[in-house]
């Protein structure tokens, strides 16, 4: 049996004539930039996830930075993150001279542990920023605590998060920033590179929205030193298409989520850990296996393709090797990254291809 890793060709062909459709309205405006494809994209995705403002970006690593911009994050900053995350979320810290300090994560949501947060903060904290890891949300009513009594802004990395919810409300609406990303392989993404930062705070929308066009305040009139952020219309208008139909991926993404648990249960392996409080979208189904080489080589031998998320932490990245982080500071984190591993996940996955993929691990 042939599995895909993520069956993007299932849902394509599920939302053809609508995505055909739309893709082709823009080719014939010829508005690629901006336009009304994209102000109804924001629009819906206000509405989608109770936020007052979303915009649209270039990508999940734009918005992060743009969100750091905002708050005029530079030199002699620091930015409290977890260092089991894609690079991404540290990486734009460091693109602005200031510097990420890093805090350990929970074992069961791998998500950062708040209790561990108010240790690491000094005086020249400005931020904290929260990844919500393979679609399960962080803590947010603990790191919201801790930040208001520090006056310290939280950004939520929801790159991996969006259409999860907790504590009853949705991922990208938990704090004063939220970003997305609607790289393709996502929960919602497109057909390429796509973002969108989300807030209610109206100055920081305002401001943002100059930053990621050249900062411009009008044309040809530019308040700050922004970047080109844009997020084009093409995308635009797949994404919206693809909204439309969002709720019930969602829910079959956490039926199948449910469903790989349960079929595991009795198998040799971590499963994860949903908290009561809240949904987890599944961007990965992550389990953890003593010894992962030789599940990957077993199911590779098998036809069953997997991938892992994330192999180092970024502490031991030589990237960051200027923070002054050895191995052994992050204990869980480094401890997690040798055993994580993905398994095939997306809407379209069938119940005879997880029964594949469950007798494969347990085979």
């Amino acid at each position: 049996m042939k599995i895909n890793f993520i069956d993007l060709q299932a849902q394509y062909k599920k939302y053809e004539k609508e995505i055909n459709s739309e893709v082709l309205e823009v080719f014939a405006s010829a508005q690629f930039i901006g336009g009304e494809k994209l102000n109804s994209l924001e629009k819906n995705l206000a509405v989608y996830t109770g936020a007052k403002h979303a915009i649209g970006c270039s990508s999940g690593t734009d918005a992060l930075l743009l969100a750091l911009m905002a708050l005029d994050i530079g030199v002699g900053d620091e930015v409290i993150t977890t260092p089991f995350t894609f690079i991404a979320t540290a990486e734009v810290v460091a693109l602005l001279g200031a510097k990420s300090v890093f805090v350990d994560i929970d074992e069961e949501s791998y998500n950062i542990d708040p209790s561990k947060i108010e240790a690491a903060i000094t005086k020249k904290t400005k931020a904290i920023i929260p990844v919500s890891l393979y679609g399960q949300c962080a803590d947010m009513e603990a790191i919201n605590n801790i930040a208001k009594k520090y006056n310290i802004t939280v950004i939520e990395d929801a790159c991996q998060s969006f259409g999860a919810t907790y504590r009853g409300k949705k991922s990208c609406n938990l704090s004063t920033i939220s970003c997305t990303s609607f790289f393709p392989s996502k929960p919602l993404g497109a057909y390429g590179d796509g973002g969108a930062i989300f807030t209610d705070n109206d100055e920081l929308a305002t401001k943002m929205r100059m930053l990621l066009n050249h900062g411009q305040n009008e044309r040809y009139k530019h308040k700050y030193i922004g970047i080109n952020g844009r997020l084009d219309a093409v995308q635009a208008a797949i994404l919206n298409v693809k909204l439309k139909h969002f709720e019930e991926e969602v829910r079959l993404r956490d039926e199948i989520g449910s469903r790989y648990s349960d079929l595991l249960e009795d198998a040799d392996v971590i499963t994860p850990k949903i908290a009561e409080a809240s949904t987890s979208v599944y961007a990965q189904y992550s389990i953890r296996v003593k010894d992962r080489e030789a599940m990957v080589e077993k199911l590779s031998k098998l036809g069953v393709p997997t991938a892992v998320h994330y192999p180092v932490p970024l502490h031991m990245q030589e990237a960051f090797k200027d923070l002054g982080y050895s191995t052994g500071d992050f204990p869980i984190s480094e401890l997690v990254s040798k055993e994580i591993m993905s398994l095939p996940m997306s809407a379209y996955l069938s119940e005879a291809e997880q029964d594949f993929v469950v007798q494969a691990i347990k085979g």
